[in-house]
């Protein structure tokens, strides 16, 4: 298993990967996905996280810094997208794509690490407190626009 930050080869397999999150379909290689793409390969606080195994990318979560005026002025990090592939879940893949996400937050002085999740299986839930995260701390909205 090798967790490493994604690199431009790996748009195909991640888009792939992501059929296993919530989408239906992979987006037209357009213009607009490959300038998307570039915006995240460029931006030094957005970090997108892969496991590879099998010369495949199997888990991926992303991870963004996001620069803060309190907490004497040190950011805060946000997870979101976390996913792995069925027949790879198990296997320990997203919690290191989550421990490396960690250790990102830690090199950047983050004061917390957040993640929300839409997930009501208790398995997903506890996967989450067991990756060392709680939920009774804040309680999160969404509007969805």
């Amino acid at each position: 298993m090798t967790i490493r930050e994604a690199t431009p080869a790996d748009l195909l397999m991640i888009l792939s990967l992501y059929l296993d999150l919530h989408e239906t379909d992979i987006p037209a290689a357009d213009e607009r996905l490959w300038r998307t793409w570039d915006s995240i390969l460029s931006d030094e606080n957005h970090h997108l996280i892969v496991c590879e195994e099998d010369e495949k990318i199997v888990s991926s979560c992303v991870c963004v810094v996001v620069p803060n005026l309190t907490r004497n002025v040190r950011p805060y990090a946000l997870i979101e997208n976390v996913v792995t592939a069925r027949e790879y879940r198990g296997r320990g893949c997203a919690t290191a794509c989550l421990a490396f996400a960690r250790e990102i937050a830690r090199r950047n002085d983050c004061y917390k690490l957040m993640l929300m999740t839409g997930a009501k299986d208790e398995r997903t839930l506890a996967f989450y407190r067991r990756a060392g995260y709680n939920d009774v701390d804040k309680t999160a909205f969404v509007q969805w626009l």
